[in-house]
Parts: structure tokens; C-alpha cells; sequence
């Protein structure tokens, strides 16, 4: 399954043809360095003066680059892939230079001079990023998403925000299907014992040798036992003082220690929405696990044992996985938004709120049932009175099989919209 075609591919080559250095980073083994290694004749554009291709998970090619990182880069004359670049942070000060000389000396064919991988966010280091601003732009993998897995168009964030729902199926994907398939890609496909293997031993590198690369950290055995407290309270509001105090860390360290997480792209917060208005709403932000096979994974659970017995627990797990899907439909689809969530002091909420550009308002709420009634709507209500003209419309995602009208811009729409 790991040859898929992968849905960030045009953005990703037209970013090539507009900057001189792009970033594709994201989670180790989303799929970055076959994705760009296949895409290499594409980058290059001649065969001639092919691509070149540098791993520095490879010690030599890393020694070298960290020693003079100025000789190194000036040694590839044609376009160059740089894979987990992150690992020689020497080189991004360097890169500012050489592509400033050669906007100079050549600006025609300065962009698409270097393509980098990284498997941790440079944004959240500005020590590395600030030097490129102007110079760079940076995308993200996520692994596969459900449309991806099951070869779909990929274009279920566009339906939703213009309520197009006509002709929807569910493609014989069912949401437990959906669910296992948006993984990892050398995963995706694999029964449960394999999964299992395959996260022991990715956890073990991710938190052990790759944590160590980022920062020093004093204990660094307290990460999965940060990660399985994460994995509990998913879909939460984030109390950094609580989940500190769980692991036994103040909530100072605490905080870095979950930063280091989020920038392995294993979790991911989804800020609120508020605005400068009378009523009173919460302003701390909800946290989420990239992957939802990994979450069940770290609860210790198999994903049908909570679907069949733990009713309360798979809720939990099908507002992750919404999370998820969203964001990687984001990361790859034309729609620009931001992906947030609301809620009142008083206890309405909407789960997710998609913030475009001009302001506009969508709201996506989940229920695990296959069946909507009224009061399912009320948060959506409650945002779209605070919201005003800038709410363009609200959806409940729910187990059910028909699209179904709840009044003015409100629908009750399968899940399956997700896999489109």
C-alpha cells in the first residue's frame, strides 16, 4: 500500500516552480522519502543532470554536511533532495546564502533548487526557520488519509463547506474501515498484531533517539508515559498543570516536554474560536493524536473492542480521527482554512469551526450514533448567533447513511463525506 499516490503531490511540485527551497515535513514514516525519490525526474525536469538524493539518516553524508555545510551544498550543481534535514541545523543558516547567491547569479533557475524532508517542525525552531523567510515554503505529510487509502477524490472538505452532498456514498467503507486505513503507510493495510509490532518499535526510535536530536532532555523516559496521559484526555481541553502533574513534571517542563511531541508530529492542538464579543467563551485549546491507530495503540486497546464495548471511549476516538482527517484535507486540498473549535463557558460547543481567510464560519460537530435529532444542532446554533453573517453553515458528521436537512444551512451527513 506504501506506492500510493499521495494528494499533496501537485501542491507540492507547484511550490517547487515558485520558491527556491521547499520543506515537506511531517511524522517519520508518512511517506517523505519515497514520496519525493519518486518524484525526482519530476523536480529535476532533465535527465542529463539528474536530481541528486542525500539521506542524513546516513552518518558519513551528516558528518560531512555539518562540517562544512557551505562546500556541501555548493558540491550539488543541479537540484537537490535533502532528506531529514532537520539533523544538520548548521545547514539553514548556510542555505539562506547560497540561495541568495544564486537569485543573483542566476534568479530564472533558482527555484526548485532544494527540496528538504524533515521529520520535526522547523516552524517551531526559529533559530532555523527565520533565516529562510521569503526563501522557503513549507508543507506538510500526514500519513495516509482515508481518501487516500481507498482511492478517493480526496475532495470532501470542499462538499462540505459548500453543502454539495449530492450523489455521496460511502464507497463500501465503513467508519471502523476508514479509521484503520488512514495510518501509516507501511501499516495502513496490516491486522492488529502487526500494528502493534510496527508502534512499539517506531515509539521506541521516535522518543528515544529522535527526541534526543531535538533537545536535551533531562527525562526523556517520561515521554510515552506523556503520550499514553495525551492519548486518555484526546479530544480535551488542554490543562498543562494537570497533564504535568500526571507525569510527575512541573508544569513548565511539562509544557516543553509535550511541545517536543507536537513537533514529531505525534500530537496536534486545535486552537478556539473567539472573538473581542460579550459572552464569555474558552479559550484553551483541544489536544488531539496525528494518528488514531496510534492512539488506540497507547490506550492499550484494540479499535473493534472499543467500537463494540467501550461506546463511550469510541466517541473519543471518532472526534481524533475527524481531527485528523480534517487536517490532512487541509493539508493537500484547495481550501485555505483554519481548523478550530468553539465553546461557552456555560457548555455549548461545536467540536470543529473552519475559519477561512474572509472570516467565514463552518461548523462540524460529531455524534458516533446513526442517529441526529434537533438538539444535536444546538451548538451550532449558539455559534452561529455569536457568529452572525460570517456563519456560513453547520454539519453534524454521524454513523447514519442519508443526508438529511436541519433547517437554514444545516445538515446531518455521514461520515463517509470524509473519504470522498
Amino acid at each position: 500500500m506504501n506506492a500510493l499516490y499521495r494528494y499533496i503531490t501537485p501542491k507540492l511540485l507547484e511550490a517547487l516552480k515558485i520558491s527556491p527551497v521547499v520543506f515537506l515535513n511531517g511524522a517519520r514514516q508518512s511517506g517523505k522519502s519515497t514520496l519525493v525519490q519518486n518524484l525526482a525526474d519530476q523536480i529535476s525536469g532533465d535527465r542529463d543532470h539528474p536530481v541528486a538524493y542525500v539521506s542524513f539518516d546516513r552518518a558519513t553524508q551528516m558528518a560531512a554536511a555539518a562540517t562544512a555545510p557551505e562546500a556541501f551544498l555548493k558540491n550539488y550543481k543541479n537540484s537537490l533532495i535533502i532528506d531529514e534535514v532537520q539533523l544538520v541545523p548548521e545547514l539553514f543558516r548556510v542555505l539562506k546564502i547560497v540561495v541568495d547567491e544564486l537569485r543573483l547569479r542566476d534568479k530564472k533557475h533558482a527555484n526548485g533548487k532544494y527540496l528538504l524532508t524533515g521529520s520535526a517542525n522547523i516552524l517551531a525552531l526559529p533559530k532555523l526557520s527565520d533565516p529562510l523567510v521569503g526563501r522557503i515554503t513549507v508543507l506538510t505529510l500526514f500519513p495516509f488519509s482515508s481518501a487516500e487509502s481507498s482511492k478517493g477524490k480526496g475532495d470532501g472538505l470542499e462538499k462540505i463547506l459548500t453543502m454539495d452532498f449530492a450523489g455521496l456514498t460511502d464507497r463500501g467503507i465503513g467508519l471502523m474501515d476508514a479509521i484503520k486505513l488512514s495510518s501509516f503507510p507501511e501499516i495502513a493495510d496490516k491486522g492488529l498484531k502487526e500494528r502493534n509490532i510496527w508502534f512499539d518499535g517506531y515509539l521506541t526510535t521516535i522518543l528515544q533517539r529522535d527526541a534526543r536530536q531535538l533537545a536535551d532532555l533531562e527525562k526523556i523516559s517520561i515521554l510515552p508515559a506523556l503520550l499514553r496521559v495525551l492519548s486518555a484526555r484526546a479530544g480535551g481541553l488542554i490543562n498543562d498543570s494537570d497533564i504535568s502533574r500526571e507525569v510527575g513534571l512541573n508544569s513548565v517542563t511539562g509544557k516543553f516536554y509535550r511541545s517536543i511531541l507536537k513537533m514529531m508530529f505525534l500530537t496536534f492542538d486545535v486552537p478556539p474560536w473567539h472573538r473581542n464579543i460579550g459572552k464569555r467563551l474558552v479559550k484553551s485549546p483541544k489536544g488531539y493524536i496525528t494518528d488514531t491507530s496510534l492512539l488506540c495503540h497507547m490506550l492499550g486497546l484494540d479499535p473493534d473492542e472499543i467500537y463494540k464495548n467501550k461506546p463511550d471511549l469510541f466517541g473519543h476516538v471518532v472526534e481524533n480521527f475527524v481531527a485528523t482527517e480534517l487536517t490532512k484535507l487541509l493539508s493537500f486540498g484547495n481550501i485555505r482554512a483554519q481548523l478550530l473549535h468553539f465553546r461557552t463557558s456555560d457548555g455549548k460547543e461545536v467540536d470543529f469551526v473552519l475559519e477561512q481567510p474572509d472570516g467565514n464560519l463552518f461548523g462540524i460537530e460529531i455524534k458516533k450514533s446513526e442517529s441526529v435529532n434537533a438538539g444535536d444542532f444546538k451548538g451550532l446554533h449558539a455559534l452561529a448567533e455569536l457568529a452572525g453573517t460570517a456563519f456560513t453553515g453547520g454539519i453534524v458528521l454521524y454513523s447514519g447513511k442519508d443526508v438529511v436537512p436541519f433547517g437554514d444551512k444545516l445538515w446531518a451527513v455521514p461520515f463517509s463525506i470524509l473519504w470522498q
